[in-house]
Formats: structure tokens, C-alpha cells, sequence
């Protein structure tokens, strides 16, 4: 038996998610992004981390193109950056602060923490892949402040339950 996509959807609205823009650039040294929130650690001795991207997009291109990703963790007010990435516009970077990691991948300054990853492996599923990344450098505490949770189709952050 297999359940409906509305089902499933109205399902797993209900596993919170942090919000993450996932950028790179492709083989011209364009930058590409979308938001995400299919983002998990994986390990941490190698460290590792996945990231599903969709065959619909332009970044899984760039991504196989440049073999390096980076995860953005988006702060409480990333609101903007998380609509921005999610459209189709290919002006996403235009009149944005970003920076570049060591590798080459396109940061948010604005963004909580970032984390750099080289493709280790790649797996299809469904309708997206499942890349694998051995995180190459990291920085967490750019900025101050909750993350940006995805939870039932609205944005949240977090509060500490002892507080």
C-alpha cells in the first residue's frame, strides 16, 4: 500500500525543520542556491552531512559541476533569504551580502553558521538526489540569535524549554 502525496506532505509538515539555503557555484563561477530543509549530520568522525536537492532546480547542475556545496543556517529574521531562494529567479545573488567560503561557495553573511562540503557521494532518490558531503570548514556564532524553523507550512524559532 502506498500512501498519497497529500497524505505524506500533510505528514511531514509535522517534523520541524531547520531552514537552510544550500549554494554553490557551477563551472563559470556563477552562484546558485535554493532553500532547504531535507538537511541532516550524517557523522561526525568523517564529518559529514546530506542535503536532497530536487531535479527540478539549476543547483543540482552546479553542484555536479563544482562538486562543493555550502549549508547557510538561516537566523530567526532570514524570512527574505528563505522566499528569495525558494523562487526560480536567477537573480538570487543580486543585491545580496555574500562572501565566499574557502573552496568557492557563496555564503549569507546573515546566515547563523555556514558549513562547506565537497560531494563524496551522490544518490537517486525519487525525485531528488541525496548528495553526501564531507564538510571541508565550518563556522558557527556568526551572528547572534534562534534559528529559522520550518514547522506545519509557517516559520518559527526556538525558545529553550528552560527558560
Amino acid at each position: 500500500m502506498s500512501v498519497n502525496s497529500a497524505a505524506f506532505r500533510e505528514a511531514m509538515g509535522h517534523l520541524a525543520g531547520g531552514v537552510t539555503v544550500v549554494t554553490t557555484v557551477n563551472a563559470a563561477g556563477e552562484p546558485h542556491g535554493f532553500t532547504a530543509t531535507a538537511v541532516c549530520s550524517v557523522s561526525l568522525d568523517p564529518p559529514l552531512v546530506l542535503v536532497c536537492v530536487g531535479f527540478q532546480g539549476k543547483t543540482l547542475s552546479a553542484i555536479r559541476e563544482s562538486g562543493r556545496y555550502a549549508l547557510n543556517f538561516l537566523h530567526r529574521d532570514g524570512t527574505a533569504s528563505s522566499a528569495r531562494f525558494s523562487g526560480s529567479d536567477d537573480r538570487k545573488f543580486d543585491d545580496l551580502d555574500w562572501t565566499s567560503a574557502p573552496d568557492g561557495s557563496p555564503l549569507l553573511t546573515q546566515a547563523l553558521a555556514w558549513a562547506e562540503c565537497a560531494v563524496e557521494r551522490e544518490i537517486e532518490a525519487g525525485d531528488h538526489v541525496v548528495f553526501i558531503g564531507r564538510v571541508t570548514s565550518a563556522e558557527g556564532g556568526r551572528v547572534a540569535g534562534t534559528p529559522l524553523i520550518h514547522f506545519k507550512g509557517r516559520y518559527h524559532t526556538v525558545t529553550p524549554l528552560d527558560e
